[in-house]
């Protein structure tokens, strides 16, 4: 049996018990900065060896079918450990310790929903990029996690946020927000409601495209890969509740707006906010060394769109959150939504300064 531990938001010992976790709970503590689920780091004594491992409730209010949600990441972690293989398999790819009764999640008395993974140990992730090196190693990884999901057996996985990428809808979502303006903050927000509206042509152009439908993360945030702490190594995707049915430019273009620019996503000082080149072409040839073998040429060519599409649908996700009186992204302080729209639509106007020396680039490759 696991012993109690100082209480926290959740008791994590009493959900950790319902698990196959054995020994004795050393300390339970809240672990990352993700924006939607509650997780905490349990560190367990095993007669004498230390060994840790990720707890987290899922956010059923974000995701309405955890069920469904966990069937997707049970399925994609067990193709995803059958490719990899090898000792160290379990530092590459997410590892879900199943409950006492085989299953991968379970379900407590209030309805929560819980899962467990192996702590991936000597590496960490970053919430702000620092080298172009660790731009390419990112961009390899998660190009190496199309790659392998690329031959993912029937069915196809549950859409777990429907129309998460469908960037027209989330555009329509806005203008309902605008003219609802629940909370009354349509008037602190006229320059970005005008930066949207302004740029709404351009909210269908990467499904009007044509491209092929790929299995994708849909959130590959620069923290969502880890780095390996000796070798720089981009060793293992996480946080995989948004893997789903998508377009692999989802996933490339979300890539350029967590990567390329060296100021956080919340970041107040807009003269710190901008695409730099360098890293584009980091994440362009990290990304293509992996997954480039199995693009079409239309993916390749629309790269930079993905790059400038994807941040500005989150700068309009943000905005629609804030006039809608922040309901899905947690803040931590006022206008903080709106802090981080501004920065998105910031990010879009650098790019597109910049647009054509990175279509040369990517031409060039």
């Amino acid at each position: 049996m696991i012993s109690p531990v100082m209480p926290l938001k959740h008791d994590v010992c009493a959900i950790a018990d319902h698990f196959q976790i054995h020994g004795t709970v050393m300390a339970a503590e809240p672990y990352g900065s993700g924006h939607i689920n509650d997780t905490y780091c349990l560190t367990v004594d095993l007669g004498g060896a230390t060994v840790r491992y990720i707890v987290q409730r899922i956010n059923h209010r974000v995701f309405k079918d955890p069920v469904a949600l966990m069937e997707n990441i049970h399925r994609v972690t067990a193709h995803l450990g059958r490719k990899t293989g090898g000792a160290d398999a379990t530092r590459r790819v997410l590892t879900l310790v199943p409950t006492r009764d085989g299953a991968p999640f379970y379900r407590d008395d209030e309805g929560n929903y819980w899962r467990v993974y192996i702590f991936i140990e000597k590496a960490r992730t970053f919430d702000v990029v620092e080298s172009p090196g660790q731009a390419y190693e990112a961009a390899k990884a998660f190009g190496r996690f199309q790659q392998r999901l690329a031959d993912l057996p029937a069915p196809r996985l549950h859409e777990t946020i429907p129309d998460f990428h469908h960037t027209p809808k989330r555009f329509a979502a806005l203008e309902k927000a605008i003219a609802a303006d629940t909370a009354n903050r349509a008037q602190s927000a006229k320059a970005e409601i005008a930066f949207a509206l302004k740029h709404r042509p351009m909210a269908g152009r990467l499904l009007d495209a044509g491209l092929p439908e790929r299995v994708t993360h849909n959130d590959t945030k620069f923290n969502n890969v880890m780095l390996d702490d000796a070798t720089g190594e981009g060793i293992c995707v996480i946080d995989l509740d948004t893997v789903m049915p998508g377009l692999a430019l989802y996933d490339f273009g979300d890539m350029v707006r967590t990567t390329t620019s060296p100021a956080p996503e919340d970041e107040r000082d807009l003269s710190k906010v901008g695409m730099q080149l360098p890293m584009f072409e980091a994440l362009a040839r990290g990304y293509l060394a992996s997954a480039g073998a199995f693009l079409t040429q239309a993916e390749k060519e629309h790269l930079v769109l993905a790059g400038k599409l994807i941040t500005f649908e989150v700068g309009v996700r943000f905005l629609t959150d804030f006039l809608s009186g922040d309901t899905y992204f947690k803040i931590h302080r006022q206008n903080h939504n709106l802090d981080r729209c501004r920065t998105q639509f910031r990010l879009v106007e650098s790019i597109e300064q910049q647009e054509t020396a990175m279509d040369r680039f990517v031409k060039s490759l």
